[in-house]
């Protein structure tokens, strides 16, 4: 048993009168302590789930991100101006509707805007299908590629994935307790701002309660991230929703504001506005979501299709591509109709394997 963690424990654990929060550098700590086994399963078992109860502060997420800043994996920079997009949807996959994060990053990086994804296989406590298998299933596998490798990948095709099963197998063993818990711990939250690329990049980050991009602003501001988007996306992801106005928070400035926080400026997308139905695209079976996605590459029209514009135009726009939202949607349905990004999943999966 390790007495170090147990006083860290201690300090989160203790009630709402004498409880007290980790600094950044005890979160750091009682992180690495976790992912190296250095705690027996009973003192994880019991910082996580106390951890989630009390609600993590800014400077414990920010010590989070400094330990996987510390001990995992980052992809090295590329000759890119502009900053490169990371995806980050790691959770735990999606049950209710229909994904399009890797058609939306294709045809960014069929549009020269790099683009990096990271996650690993089905996790607890959705089981939903995570995007790794979608990526498989589309003729990319990422799960047995080295980090040389996907970094070659990377510089040459714009597009990169860290696996973090692979990559960086010191986080397996904690998610083990995620389902044994019932209950994603806060380090589920801190992973959809963890940035696994070591130069100039953007975060998109998706939320679904207030608090928590508000909790992602603070947190990336004490670590000098101003390059931020946030999305109230659907079942937690960055991908807009067709069913209601999508809330979006962006960035305008490189610099932080006057309290020393994030400057956000907050935006409301309406479908309707441009022509879309106000439904998302329900998920059905495995087999049926890759057919319906290999419709969207091949530029048929489909209630699909309608997400894929519809997030597409977005990402076009908020990259710099696109003067606004309606010339990104335009140039997304090009690319799409002119076999562009059909040409991308081509050239990924052909790097993948030389």
């Amino acid at each position: 048993m390790s007495t170090v963690f147990r006083d860290l424990l201690k300090k989160i654990a203790s009630g709402e009168h004498t409880g007290h929060n980790l600094t950044r550098a005890e979160a750091a700590t009682a992180t690495k302590m976790m992912l190296r086994k250095e705690a027996t399963p009973a003192q994880i078992g019991a910082f996580l789930i106390a951890h989630r109860i009390k609600r993590p502060t800014p400077e414990e997420i920010a010590g989070m991100l400094d330990a996987y800043d510390e001990l995992g994996p980052k992809l090295q920079p590329i000759a890119w101006e502009q900053p490169v997009i990371v995806l980050g949807i790691p959770y735990d996959g999606r049950t209710r509707t229909a994904p399009i994060s890797p058609v939306t990053a294709l045809l960014l990086a069929a549009s020269g805007q790099p683009v990096i994804m990271h996650g690993g296989d089905c996790f607890p406590t959705k089981y939903g299908v995570p995007l790794v298998e979608i990526w498989q299933r589309l003729g990319v596998d990422w799960t047995g590629l080295s980090l040389e490798k996907s970094q070659q990948v990377f510089e040459k095709t714009g597009l990169g994935f860290v696996y973090t099963p692979k990559h960086f197998p010191l986080t397996n063993s904690i998610w083990e307790y995620r389902d044994q818990l019932g209950k994603r711990p806060p380090l589920a939250t801190m992973e959809l701002i963890w940035c696994p690329y070591a130069g100039n990049a953007h975060i998109i980050a998706g939320f679904v309660h207030p608090p928590t991009e508000k909790l992602f602003q603070n947190t990336l501001a004490l670590r000098g991230v101003t390059q931020l988007t946030t999305v109230k996306g659907l079942e937690g992801s960055c991908e807009l929703p067709r069913d209601r106005t999508a809330i979006i928070g962006i960035t305008r400035t490189s610099e932080l504001d006057e309290t020393g926080n994030i400057s956000i400026e907050r935006l409301h997308l309406s479908p309707r506005d441009y022509g879309f139905t106000t439904k998302n695209e329900p998920l059905g079976t495995t087999e049926e979501l890759i057919a319906d996605i290999q419709g969207v590459l091949n530029g048929k029209p489909s209630d699909l299709m309608q997400t894929a514009l519809w997030n597409g135009g977005f990402y076009l726009w908020r990259c710099g591509i696109c003067s606004d939202m309606r010339e990104g949607i335009a140039k997304a349905e090009e690319l799409f109709t002119s076999d562009v990004v059909t040409q991308k999943l081509e050239e990924l999966s052909s790097n993948l394997l030389s």
